[in-house]
């Protein structure tokens, strides 16, 4: 692929991460229309079910006349509406499931659809290169989005309902860059006929691919938890929730853009429980942050590392332990899961904030992980019963 068209897909990219790294600021907005948390929470669901639409939506469609890389410029798009659709709500209501319903549409779409448009267009040598490139870019504009809007808010006194349009508007540009790219970048192979992932789930079951599948839904949980929440929970403290997403944003790209290629050459269950516990940490560092501000950036940066580098591992464990038939649907599963976790716990986390505190927010957060963390080790273990068997 030409370093141009590559360029235009990770702009692309850039801005639509950044459309969705917009869902953190929801909880500022409620609460500033009169809401809370818990509107935040329930509203999120309605991304969830939106997820779960686009999602098998990218597989039936790919396939014939759209493409894979058109559905990606028509999620950015979808995307933009959405984010456009928060900055009208004036008032706490059912209206805003709607907005809701299309960033989770657009995003459960183009998370699916923009690895599918690299994979036809890049051949084996150098699809790696672009695979990395892509989860920097897009972590960097998921982390970035909420990091400039609280700069912007404190620092140039824009309105957050301004900020919402102003990324609204960076969507739409990524659907039309995302179009270009389609048009300007043949295919290097023809996309294989879609497979009913669904009937996979069972195959994928019987398998250690399960494992990674937990696992992700349950680290999603600790992302969501910690971002969506992020500026109720330092309320009250000298910690800004900027300095968190700022620190969150530039570690995730530091340390995949250096550290990826050596955390694949480790073993990949070791690099798992080191990561895992590494995202533990992060969130031990949350309690401490009304004693110490130092333990806020901390925290951002334990988080990054762990979760921001876990991911593609675990990502990895679920395709390579999955029969090559059924790869697929491990992979299909694998985002459902990290769905699931990522618009889903904030409806849990948003109830607990508000009617148990922040400490119980915190520790439920700490229970994900630490799960996720048992679910390594059960995944091992498993490893372990099935070469005694075939020994």
């Amino acid at each position: 692929m030409r370093p141009f068209n590559g360029f235009l897909v990770l702009i692309g990219t850039l801005l639509t991460g950044a459309g969705y790294g917009a869902t953190f600021l929801l909880s500022m907005r409620f609460r500033y229309v009169g809401g809370s948390d818990v509107d935040t929470g329930l509203t999120l669901v309605g991304a969830m079910v939106g997820t779960f639409v686009g999602v098998p939506l990218v597989g039936w469609l790919s396939h014939h006349r759209i493409g894979a890389a058109r559905m990606t410029s028509l999620a950015a798009l979808c995307v933009g509406v959405g984010v456009a659709g928060f900055a009208l709500i004036e008032r706490v209501g059912v209206l805003e499931v709607i907005p809701a319903f299309l960033v989770g549409l657009g995003w459960g779409a183009f998370y699916l659809a923009a690895p599918i448009s690299l994979a036809e267009r890049t051949d084996d040598a150098e699809r790696g290169f672009w695979f990395l490139r892509f989860g920097t870019f897009q972590m960097a504009g998921i982390g970035g989005c909420p990091a400039l809007a609280g700069f912007a808010i404190h620092s140039w006194h824009w309105t957050l309902t301004g900020v919402l349009y102003v990324v609204s508007a960076c969507c739409v540009l990524a659907a039309l860059i995302l179009e270009l790219f389609g048009r300007v970048s043949p295919l290097s192979s023809l996309p294989s006929a879609p497979e009913r992932w669904w009937r996979g789930i069972g195959a994928v079951a019987r398998t250690r691919a399960m494992y990674p599948v937990l696992m992700v839904a349950l680290g999603a949980c600790v992302f969501s938890g910690l971002m969506t929440f992020q500026m109720s929970l330092v309320q009250g403290t000298h910690a800004q929730a900027s300095t968190f997403f700022s620190v969150y944003a530039v570690t995730v790209v530091v340390v995949r853009w250096l550290l990826t290629r050596f955390v694949v050459s480790l073993r990949r269950e070791t690099a798992t429980k080191v990561l895992l516990v590494m995202m533990l940490l992060g969130i031990v560092a949350m309690f401490a942050v009304p004693y110490h501000v130092s333990a806020h950036a901390a925290a951002a940066v334990l988080l990054a590392t762990g979760y921001g580098l876990a991911y593609p591992v675990i990502q990895t464990q679920a395709v390579n332990d999955s029969a090559a038939v059924h790869r697929r649907a491990a992979l299909t599963w694998f985002v459902a899961a990290y769905f699931i976790g990522v618009f889903g716990f904030p409806s849990l986390g948003g109830w607990v904030l508000v009617h148990v505190g922040k400490d119980a927010l915190l520790t439920l957060i700490a229970l994900c992980g630490l799960m996720a963390l048992m679910l390594a080790f059960l995944g091992d273990r498993k490893q372990v019963e099935v070469l005694s068997v075939k020994v």
